[in-house]
């Protein structure tokens, strides 16, 4: 059994799948409480699927980019679980499992994710042959460079309804008929279990003491200001 952990963003989802094939999700809206209620939900899953943590033989971890906080305690709990059970420990970027359900329209695939200060996080994927490709490794940029670099139709997608609507209007403006815009609704954490088990296959793993979080950039942090005498 595999167990699918997803805190890159405020919507956090878990999931539970036997040889990549889920027979338990959850997704909820954590904001900054992945802390407090990532544990007792993963306990729930378990409880509802009358299955037990010991059951668990693989930890698959979406490793960002996303929330920094978010991510921190994704990985400190999937850490755990592998380190505890010695099970192994796989991860898959964010913006791949945003991106693999398109995988069938055959078109490249163009995730987007909102990073704030009028910049987005992106990625390049396509289904080839029968084999899903990442053509462009994880970046940082903006709408305006995604049109300059435009050559083929391609879907865009992403969680635009989550804050970021702007960015799925200011796509169409400016690639038109080149753009297929895909806002995504589903629980990544099934993707998340399905694309991890996928790789645990080819023999691809994660060493548990080394493997970090995917941030892209640092985080912005202010210095608290100094109160009045």
């Amino acid at each position: 059994m595999e167990l699918a952990i997803d805190t890159s963003t405020d919507t956090a989802g878990i999931a539970l799948s036997r040889s990549g094939e889920v027979i338990a999700e959850m997704s909820w809206h954590a904001g900054q409480n992945h802390t407090v209620e990532l544990i007792p939900n993963i306990i729930k899953m378990l409880e509802q699927a009358k299955a037990e943590i010991n059951d668990v033989e693989v930890v698959v971890i979406a490793k960002g980019p996303g929330s920094f906080n978010g991510l921190r305690v994704g990985f400190a709990t999937a850490k755990g679980f592998a380190y505890s059970m010695d099970v192994p420990l796989v991860s898959v970027g964010t913006l791949e499992i945003e991106a693999y359900p398109h995988a069938s329209t055959g078109l490249p695939v163009c995730p987007v994710q909102d990073v704030g200060r009028g910049e987005i996080a992106t990625a390049l994927y396509r289904m080839d042959g029968g084999e899903w490709r990442q053509l462009v490794e994880e970046h940082v940029t903006t709408v305006e460079e995604l049109y300059d670099e435009a050559r083929l139709k391609t879907v865009f997608c992403g969680r635009f309804s989550e804050g970021s609507p702007g960015i799925a209007r200011r796509v169409e403006e400016l690639l038109g008929d080149k753009a297929v815009v895909m806002d995504n609704t589903f629980c990544r954490a099934g993707v998340l279990a399905g694309l991890g088990y996928k790789r645990l296959e080819r023999g691809q793993r994660d060493d548990v003491a080394t493997v970090q979080p995917l941030y892209l950039r640092r985080p912005a942090i202010t210095k608290p200001k100094k109160g009045k005498r």
